[in-house]
């Protein structure tokens, strides 16, 4: 790790930046009910924790490999595991909790006489 300089802690910090987002992804897809996948025509919840749990372990990993290893980040964020986690969680972020949004219990307790649009 000593022998790192400015660009290696850059490219770094992406990698740790790739896994808060992975994170932030899993949690969530935990707070979202099991039928709002379905509902708003995604897969379902089971698949997409196991996707998500993968992404997160792989950040993880990645993210920690250059203190731990003294790997070079830049040849550890070129390569395609860390790269497909940042994917599976983005397409998450960007496609699937928006759809999901509508149906997720606000403060903890929904209202059992809203749907999606608002109350009816």
């Amino acid at each position: 790790m000593s022998g790192f300089n400015v660009l290696d802690y850059f490219f770094w910090l992406l990698l740790i930046i790739a896994f808060v987002m992975e994170a932030w992804a899993l949690v969530d897809s935990l707070t979202v009910p099991e039928g709002a996948y379905s509902a708003a025509g995604k897969w379902r919840k089971k698949m997409w924790m196991i996707v998500l749990i993968v992404a997160v372990v792989v950040g993880f990993a990645y993210a920690v490999a250059p203190a731990a290893l003294g790997a070079s980040p830049i040849a550890l964020l070129i390569g395609i595991l860390p790269v497909a986690a940042f994917i599976a969680a983005a397409i998450y972020l960007a496609d699937v909790r928006p759809a999901v949004a509508p149906y997720k219990k606000k403060n903890g307790h929904g209202d059992s006489r809203s749907g999606p649009y608002g109350p009816w």
